[in-house]
């Protein structure tokens, strides 16, 4: 009788540590899904920072080019006006496709291209379209983790039993896509 109360002791002890370890495995995907959008709005409230500096860099240079400054200084304050990650995500793809006319009009003016600040610029606004790719693939790789666990087998059961639902990945808008047009007149 001893035996057969301590084997049934043991087994109700593996069985609570199966649900222990599928609950906290979930509960570490999801912080670490929330961590990673952390990080792409802390890089995506980067560009926008840098953006004034910027445009006061090349705003001597580009007198002429005000309709760039303006759709520069709108996409900013849709981004840092956003409130849920789609939309910064959105507003911060705008901005990029902004930022991409001011470089490429800049070719058109070889003193804005050697000038200093706007050279410092242009390589920090890389290293943070670096850092956000980097951040965007973190999370959807975050995402997968979470689903592949919350679709394979036994921790298709957990997520059911917990209520942890697949979630969907971070995607690009097709307009995001495309390639850039730019027109010179």
């Amino acid at each position: 009788m001893n035996l057969l109360l301590w084997i049934t002791l043991g087994a109700v002890v593996v069985i609570a540590l199966v649900f222990f370890i599928f609950y906290n495995r979930f509960v570490r995907l999801i912080n670490q899904i929330e961590n990673s959008l952390a990080q792409i709005d802390v890089q995506l409230r980067k560009r926008a920072d840098l953006v004034p500096n910027l445009i006061e860099a090349v705003k001597g240079y580009m007198k002429h080019e005000k309709s760039i400054f303006t759709e520069v200084n709108n996409a900013r304050k849709a981004l840092v006006g956003a409130k849920d990650i789609v939309s910064k995500v959105k507003a911060g793809d705008k901005l990029q496709s902004a930022l991409g006319s001011i470089f490429a009009i800049a070719e058109n003016y070889p003193n804005l291209k050697a000038n200093e600040n706007f050279l410092q610029l242009q390589t920090e606004l890389s290293a943070i379209e670096d850092k956000i790719a980097y951040a965007r693939q973190y999370y959807n790789d975050g995402i997968m983790s979470y689903n592949v666990t919350t679709t394979t087998l036994p921790g298709k059961w957990f997520a059911s039993l917990y209520g942890f639902k697949k979630r969907d990945y971070l995607q690009i808008p097709e307009s995001s896509k495309a390639i850039p047009k730019l027109k010179f007149d």
